[in-house]
């Protein structure tokens, strides 16, 4: 579990905009229709991440397509293409951004893979 105080270190972001990217993924894992586990863990991972990294105001919708990535690895038996992520966010992100942030955070997690 994350730091239940982790927000008041971050210097770019703030809970409000955390809000505002939860309500987005919610929109995205509906449009996927995803299982509610995958929403549960993408929430988790971006608040364990969050906890541990200072976040920059134009990563935030990136760590949040990158936690429903890696969240669908996890719990869903079709995973939706990193591509289809990049487009949900309205191509603001490449693929391959995509796929580095997802390096970092799972290194950042101590996750193997």
């Amino acid at each position: 579990m994350a730091d239940p105080n982790y927000m008041e270190h971050q210097t770019e972001i703030t809970a409000k905009m955390r809000g505002v990217l939860i309500d987005w993924l919610v929109e995205v894992h509906r449009r996927f229709r995803l299982l509610p586990e995958t929403l549960y863990l993408c929430v988790n991972l971006i608040d364990r991440f969050l906890a541990t990294t200072n976040v920059a105001k134009s990563k935030l919708q990136l760590i949040g397509i990158t936690a429903m990535l890696i969240a669908c690895k996890y719990e869903e038996i079709l995973v939706p293409r990193v591509q289809d992520f990049a487009k949900i966010a309205a191509n603001v992100y490449t693929t391959e951004q995509i796929l580095q942030m997802e390096r970092i955070m799972l290194s950042k997690l101590s996750f193997s893979i």
